[in-house]
């Protein structure tokens, strides 16, 4: 469960950066003489962003949520989400007022709380994500084909979320009245409040559930709306933004000094290694008011450093609502947000956020490093300098790897690499890792990686902190994991179907290229009657780009396969779609029947060999069932790859277009 909402944390990161774009134009539009038309034409249009979140959130939350993110979760995300707020709210041509024949002025308050409100944003897109997942593949009878898989989707949630909307007719103003109280309780503590806030808003920040806090107060869940009214400049100036300019304090000024205070209480040995990483981190902090890189390094070698920060996150939030001192942020309370919101009209003395600001600087400073000594908390740069292990895994870079890439190589190395990830993810700064078995990961190597920490949540769920470009490491961790870039010195072949499909539970190996050449000619045969193309032609990237060999395919007519070579059955993927060959020459094979039928299980493939026998070119080796692979929605060409093509001196094939099984085709030499 608790991973569960950290993913919902993670897929809210995709709408609320479009938050910045908004408080780019609104904030530069209010630094223009608000009589010039320009000024209100970018006001106006960050307002669209604003105006508009809980749709945001309903989408990301789809897409982010759904099994591989695909646009038709974004539509049906759309669609849960207008279904039920344009019913629900009492004005509009679809609204209760006109459904129930009433005054719009008669329904309830809760009603009037519908639109933009990102609580239906997030019910919303985790309903149209979980019908996602569940139908997306489902088939419908032939005349009804159309609308099958994906296309069902949007159509199911609309249907769904008109019981939702049925539901919610008599739940919502019983739900909305509890969130208003247990709001504005809080609320109406005032500045004990806003302090109260501060605090559990640090400690959750490890589960990711710091979003559901962060909800009520920034956005319009019970009416607080703290950020939408502060760039909206509806409010109470002095009021309205104290949710947030606390933040700036802590985030431009006290993390970076208790960055420098972990810094002076390294060891001599690793000053140099914790000065990089603590200045990385400050930086982050104070411009783009991003903490992670820094709380994640010292979050739990020394959680009570941690809390002592979350006590100072809460005095600096309740001392800011205390004396009125009001700004607010789009993203985070970095410097950037903070010039944009200077001049809004609710900023009220944002300046003096900058005298608390230095304050606070001292107070993290001499407060990080009392309980640093005092306590002997083995932050970043107190422990020893760790002996590389014997055994660590070997790690192959190329000339043309970027810094992101050579990073994800150690990475991918440390944690275990294809054979141990389930699931790779990422959020603002996080890498958000699901793996077989997180005690196979050897943590002193991904920490060697350069990263500032990681921590490891349970058998499965691991999360690695790179900083605000995690993005990219990410990126290039799933091109090592699919099999579009080698991450080992003499890679084993990892045979990948399109986008990566085989999984790590049914990869085999072909044994590791011969270091003698190919001393003579190898005739290669069709393995199918059908048309025959090139490697090149095949609707497979893996394939098309050559990155396991070159060789040729055939578009099969008929159900049986056939050697496209003589010799050993070297090896059987468990899902029986792919076989390696090799002949006395040393040539290595792959016989790939379909692209992504790894997915199907073994189920239209009977084969007729097994490891170890020894074949003869044109015999026959399988009986595949093309009709079942073309219900499923899936290619049944069959591709032969030489997968040694570093010991072939030449390789070539014949421009027939027609082949039947058994037919020669090539040769290689």
């Amino acid at each position: 469960m608790k991973t569960y909402f950290q993913r919902i944390g993670q897929s809210l990161m995709l709408p609320i950066a479009t938050l910045p774009a908004a408080a780019i134009l609104v904030g530069i539009g209010n630094y223009l003489p608000k009589a010039w038309i320009l000024s209100r034409f970018l006001i106006n249009g960050g307002d669209v962003v604003l105006n508009n979140l809980a749709l945001l959130f309903a989408v990301g939350l789809a897409v982010g949520m759904s099994t591989n993110k695909d646009g038709a979760a974004a539509i049906a995300g759309v669609v849960a989400y207008l279904v039920p707020v344009s019913m629900l709210k009492p004005t509009g041509t679809n609204g209760l007022a006109n459904l129930l024949a009433i005054n719009a002025s008669a329904a309830q308050p809760a009603f009037r709380q519908i639109n933009n409100n990102v609580l239906f944003g997030i019910a919303a897109g985790l309903i149209a994500a979980a019908l996602y997942n569940k139908f997306h593949e489902v088939k419908l009878p032939m005349a009804l084909s159309f609308f099958s898989g994906k296309r069902l989707v949007p159509i199911l949630a609309a249907f769904v979320m008109l019981i939702v909307t049925a539901v919610m007719y008599f739940v919502w103003p019983f739900f909305y009245d509890a969130i208003v109280l247990f709001a504005t309780s809080i609320s109406k503590l005032g500045f004990v409040g806003a302090g109260l806030y501060g605090f559990f808003n640090r400690l959750l920040i490890p589960t990711g559930l710091h979003h559901a806090l962060n909800s009520v107060f920034w956005f319009n869940v019970a009416g607080i709306n703290d950020i939408g009214n502060f760039w909206a400049s509806k409010g109470i100036k002095g009021v309205t933004g104290m949710y947030e300019a606390g933040f700036f304090p802590i985030m431009m000024f006290g993390l970076p000094a208790g960055a420098y205070a972990i810094y002076r209480n390294a060891l001599p040995e690793r000053k140099k290694e914790t000065g990089s990483l603590m200045l990385a981190g400050a930086f982050a902090s104070f411009f783009t008011g991003v903490t992670e890189p820094l709380e994640f390094s010292f979050m739990f070698v020394a959680w009570p450093l941690y809390v002592l920060h979350a006590v100072f996150m809460g005095l600096s939030l309740g001392f800011a609502a205390l004396m009125h001192w009001t700004a607010s942020f789009s993203f985070s309370g970095g410097l950037v947000d903070y010039l944009l919101s200077f001049r809004m009209p609710l900023a009220n003395q944002p300046y003096m956020l900058i005298v608390q600001g230095v304050v606070m600087a001292g107070i993290y400073y001499f407060g990080f490093d009392f309980a640093i000594k005092k306590f002997d908390l083995k932050t970043p740069g107190r422990e020893p300098l760790a002996e590389p292990a014997e055994d660590a895994p070997a790690v192959a870079t190329a000339d043309g790897d970027d810094k992101y890439m050579k990073q994800a190589k150690r990475i991918y190395a440390a944690i275990g690499g294809h054979d141990n990830i389930s699931v790779i993810n990422n959020c603002t700064t996080r890498l958000r890792l699901q793996l077989k078995d997180t005690g196979k990961v050897d943590q002193a190597a991904v920490k060697a990686a350069g990263v500032p920490g990681l921590n490891i949540l349970d058998v499965h769920n691991i999360h690695i902190v790179i900083g605000t470009e995690v993005q990219f490491v990410a990126e290039a961790l799933q091109q090592l994991d699919d099999g579009r870039v080698s991450a080992t010195p003499q890679p084993e072949l990892a045979l990948a179907g399109a986008g990566g499909t085989e999984s790590a539970d049914t990869t085999a190996t072909v044994e590791q290229p011969s270091v003698a050449t190919v001393a003579k000619t190898t005739i290669l045969h069709a393995p199918a009657t059908g048309t025959l193309m090139p490697i090149s032609d095949v609707a497979d990237e893996t394939f098309a780009q050559k990155l396991l060999g070159d060789g040729f395919a055939v578009e099969p007519t008929n159900n049986e396969v056939v050697a496209p070579v003589s010799g050993e059955v070297t090896s059987i993927f468990p899902t029986k779609h792919a076989l390696g060959l090799k002949t006395a020459s040393g040539l290595e094979i792959l016989l790939h029947m379909g692209i992504n039928t790894v997915e199907m299980n073994g189920t239209p493939f009977d084969l007729h060999v097994e490891t170890g026998d020894q074949i003869a070119a044109g015999s026959a080796v399988a009986t595949v069932d093309l009709d079942a692979i073309k219900a499923a929605g899936k290619a049944t060409t069959m591709m032969v790859v030489i997968t040694n093509m570093d010991q072939v001196d030449h390789f070539e094939m014949n421009q027939t277009k027609t082949v039947a099984a058994g037919d020669i085709i090539g040769a290689a030499e």
